[in-house]
């Protein structure tokens, strides 16, 4: 297992910095975090139920909690604060960045959909 020796959240708020005790550093952004939430929500119950989350390129973290001493939980500004993000899970997320990334905007594609935020209506 490894283990988180900082966890820091930047004033802009859009992503999420976490060092490792393995020496790694990752700046996880917002929109990467909320995509890719361990949540029920997003992840579903099995594979086969896991969501495609469009609209998010602007998101931000409004808030970075500890769970117990293996975990934080994030809320972000769409008030989306279910997902438990495990030191486990968020080293994997930091390691596989590139790959995740691009596999989201691929499903992104296929699905017709855009990172971009519904339009308001007026």
């Amino acid at each position: 297992m490894t283990w988180p020796t900082e966890i820091r959240l930047p004033k802009d708020r859009r992503a999420l910095a976490v060092s490792f005790d393995t020496g790694e550093q990752f700046l996880l952004p917002a929109e990467y975090l909320r995509v890719k939430s361990p949540s029920a929500e997003v992840q579903g119950h099995s594979p086969h139920e896991r969501k495609t989350v469009p609209g998010k390129r602007y998101v931000e973290i409004l808030e970075v909690q500890p769970v117990g001493n293996y975990a934080v939980r994030l809320t972000f500004d769409d008030m989306h604060s279910t997902g438990i993000y495990s030191w486990d899970y968020l080293h994997e997320l930091g390691r596989n960045q590139q790959r995740y990334w691009q596999e989201y905007l691929d499903e992104l594609a296929a699905r017709g959909m855009s990172r971009e935020p519904p339009a308001r209506q007026s």
